[in-house]
């Protein structure tokens, strides 16, 4: 009895993995093209090379994604999800106007900081005039909860007093996302002209403290 109670377990949990190993292939495939188009560019890139890379082969790839551009916009839009997703997981809703604008700044730069797949992706896909990120039927939605947390701070900030009037919420996110990107997307070539590693830790603090001084003194009114 003891042996025939131990043997279902086994059994269940072998037969219940298999619908899930799709999904563990998917995965592996977009992790790999991750690493692949973000050192190669769309062009430069190899679904050889993301089929050894993931262990899956190229008939795989084809069947999820239809063709290597269809595989290069899904990696697009799951780095802009992934970013959305960390950064909806505090409730700025909940914090007090330049707080939580203090949180918004401080989350893209270190995302920015963390994440130099993503800022080589975005230059890539700019590169194509955003050819394949016009496809995307998501990428818009993805946005449009950060206007709307955007624009409530500016809201809450105008009634306290601390923010100034008229702001357009996306003309501040366009320079709080500049504020990061333009800094690691040309961190080598700064670095070299200006003898600094900006790579640092210290180097970049004292870059996001100023980038928050500049907004912040925008935004006073």
């Amino acid at each position: 009895m003891t042996k025939s109670k131990s043997a279902k377990p086994v059994k269940a949990k072998s037969a219940g993995a298999k619908p899930r190993q799709p999904d563990v292939t998917r995965r592996n495939i977009l992790d790999a093209a991750l690493v692949e188009f973000a050192a190669k560019g769309l062009a430069g890139a190899r679904v050889d090379e993301i089929a050894a890379r993931s262990g899956s082969n190229k008939r795989m790839i084809y069947e999820y994604f239809g063709n290597k551009e269809g595989l290069w916009l899904t990696v697009l839009e799951n780095a802009y999800t992934r970013m959305r997703e960390e950064e909806h997981a505090i409730d700025v809703a909940r914090m007090k106007p330049e707080e939580g604008m203090r949180y918004l700044m401080e989350f893209n730069f270190k995302f920015c900081s963390r994440n130099p797949e993503f800022i080589a992706l975005l230059n890539a896909e700019n590169l194509h005039k955003a050819s394949y990120l016009k496809d995307s039927k998501k990428i818009r939605e993805l946005y449009t909860p950060l206007l709307v947390v955007i624009t409530d701070l500016l809201q809450r900030g105008q009634k306290e007093g601390v923010f100034r009037k008229n702001v357009d919420p996306v003309e501040l996110y366009t320079t709080i996302a500049a504020l990061g990107f333009f800094y690691f997307s040309n961190i080598h070539t700064l670095s070299t002209i200006f003898g600094r590693n900006l790579l640092s830790a210290k180097q970049q603090k004292i870059r996001l403290d100023h980038s928050m001084e500049v907004v912040l003194g925008f935004l006073r009114p």
